[in-house]
């Protein structure tokens, strides 16, 4: 059986709730088309007409409050995963049960997953984590300490939008011909009760606390078999945690797959059916799929103009990994291995592209996959800074190479952000790769000194060709790719490279903070640098 849990609404059709996607969708995966009538196609989940003729039961449920379901809605909520562990246990005990329930799903179909998992359910046989985020604080509400502005344009768009009571307000089921999101139509001001106000606590709680701790899960719990899917353009939600949570959950059997292109394509895609199909077939049919011989780590290495080549690796990290620092050089604004020894300064406007540091250019290629990490010494005209590191690839004419990502059709090739307020570290937890920040308490800057930053940027793949050049981008904004919006038809918001994962919000960062000028600083003994995952040619 694959079960899913979630509020968009499981009578709402792909087609007609999420147009300008499913015409993506077709147009890159047209196999989707083959072999089912896509009436029963919801967002996110699997088709039951692919899976119900191999002997799957595929079964919905409308969360708490959604679609169908009453009550009030509270996402990611400590009662929602305990609503889900009944939801398997039930199901896993209905006559039309082998007894053998598995979870599959994108997005938020992936992130209950993973809490879930951790009360151990009886009747919980595998996990298909599919671009799921983990951590509630650092993922979905809030990038190094400041705030994401997906949780406010997200809810409204796709979950108050089929809240149990909008009734007629709402579209009807193409398959049943009810409404999707409950029979009643109560009144708004009804419904506004009838939730959580989730986005509301994001902007709220600046700092991690009880909150996020229970919406988080206890990965070392989980125990069921698991395969966690990421995107490497899935940064502002989706890569980051499919890594965490692969890395840190309990499971004896579990494995890693990435990939490129939107964040839905592979998940329809033959490539990604079958291995949806390999995976559920051995863990909840007992068959011999070829599962035992799956590579732990499977991994898309990409390469510009949206080329992928799939490689099986042992871990990840990947053993082989040459951690190499790439010093920031401010005469030339160079990337070198080599130290620049220089004692100088660098400012810019946060409301400017920042400042860009290039590779030199290269005759030969060379692999960059894995974890990255920036050291920085930043001081600010005020008691803070935010952050936005980009990394970014240009071709031997300096135009840059994007990427279809997950949730834009121009994403560069990483991300990191970091609010230097927020830059106390946890020793226990932070890697020379990956730093952990505590955002347990604020320490305001003095304006004009300069203090140590270390940056995650997500993990990410990309194999450097001859004449292209990475560089690193320190900016005071989002990253944007040329400063003008994609127009894609039925596009929600603007596509300027970051997609819904933008950081605006006048409250959050106020001008008279956050838009003075900021300086990096340059002396001996404070060389900043780039940490890059150097993969040697086997």
């Amino acid at each position: 059986m694959i079960l899913s849990y979630g509020p968009y609404a499981k009578g709402l059709a792909f087609q007609e709730g999420y147009k300008g996607n499913w015409a993506r969708l077709v147009e890159a995966a047209p196999e989707v088309l083959e072999g089912s009538s896509n009436k029963h196609q919801n967002w996110e989940l699997v088709d039951p007409e692919k899976w119900v003729p191999d002997g799957y039961v595929c079964l919905r449920i409308d969360s708490r409050g959604a679609g169908r379901s009453p009550g009030v809605i509270d996402v990611w909520s400590p009662l929602e995963t305990e609503d889900l562990y009944e939801c398997i246990e039930w199901a896993g005990t209905q006559p039309w049960s082998n007894g053998k329930v598995g979870i599959s799903g994108i997005s938020y179909y992936a992130m209950n997953q993973w809490t879930v998992g951790a009360l151990k359910p009886p009747h919980l046989a595998a996990l298909c984590i599919w671009e799921g985020s983990s951590d509630y604080y650092r993922e979905l509400c809030r990038h190094g300490g400041i705030l994401s502005d997906f949780y406010a344009s997200w809810y409204p768009r796709q979950v108050a939008s089929v809240q149990h009571g909008v009734g007629t307000r709402g579209a009807k089921s193409v398959v049943t011909g009810e409404l999707v999101a409950g029979p009643q139509t109560l009144p708004e001001a009804k419904l506004r009760k009838l939730q959580a106000d989730n986005p509301g606590e994001a902007k709220r709680r600046k700092l991690f606390d009880d909150y996020h701790a229970s919406r988080t899960a206890d990965f070392a719990a989980i125990e069921a078999p698991l395969l966690s899917a990421g995107n490497w353009g899935g940064m502002g939600l989706h890569t980051r945690g499919n890594f965490e949570g692969y890395l840190h959950a309990g499971s004896k059997q579990k494995w890693l797959e990435v990939h490129g292109d939107t964040h839905f394509t592979h998940f329809y895609s033959n490539y990604g059916i079958a291995l949806q199909r390999r995976f559920f077939g051995h863990f909840l049919k007992d068959e011999d799929t070829g599962w035992d011989k799956q590579p732990p780590v499977s991994l898309n290495v990409r390469h510009p103009h949206e080329k992928f080549v799939l490689r099986a690796e042992n871990e990840w990290p990947l053993k082989r990994t040459q951690w190499t620092k790439y010093y920031l050089r401010p005469e030339g604004m160079a990337l070198s291995p080599e130290v620049s020894g220089a004692n100088t300064t660098l400012s810019y406007d946060p409301a400017s592209s920042g400042l860009t540091f290039l590779t030199p250019v290269r005759s030969d290629s060379f692999e960059v996959t894995g974890p990255v990490a920036a050291k920085l010494w930043v001081s600010s005209e005020t008691t803070d800074a935010d952050l936005f590191l980009a990394l970014r690839l240009y071709d031997p004419h300096g135009t840059e190479v994007t990427f279809i990502g997950s949730n834009d059709a121009r994403v560069p090739v990483g991300l990191g952000w970091l609010r230097a307020s927020h830059r106390k570290l946890d020793p226990a937890k932070s890697l020379p790769y990956r730093p952990w920040h505590t955002h347990d308490e604020e320490r305001p800057l003095n304006p004009g000194e300069p203090v140590e930053l270390d940056v995650e940027i997500w993990p990410t793949s990309i194999v450097v060709a001859p004449g292209y050049q990475l560089a690193l981008n320190v900016r005071g904004r989002d990253y944007e790719v040329d400063g003008n919006d994609l127009a894609l038809p039925g596009a929600p918001y603007p596509m300027k490279g970051v997609g819904p994962f933008l950081h605006i919000d006048p409250d959050d960062r106020p001008d008279a903070i956050f838009a003075r000028r900021n300086t990096l600083h340059f002396a001996p003994g404070r060389e900043p640098y780039l940490l890059l995952p150097i993969i040697p040619e086997s």
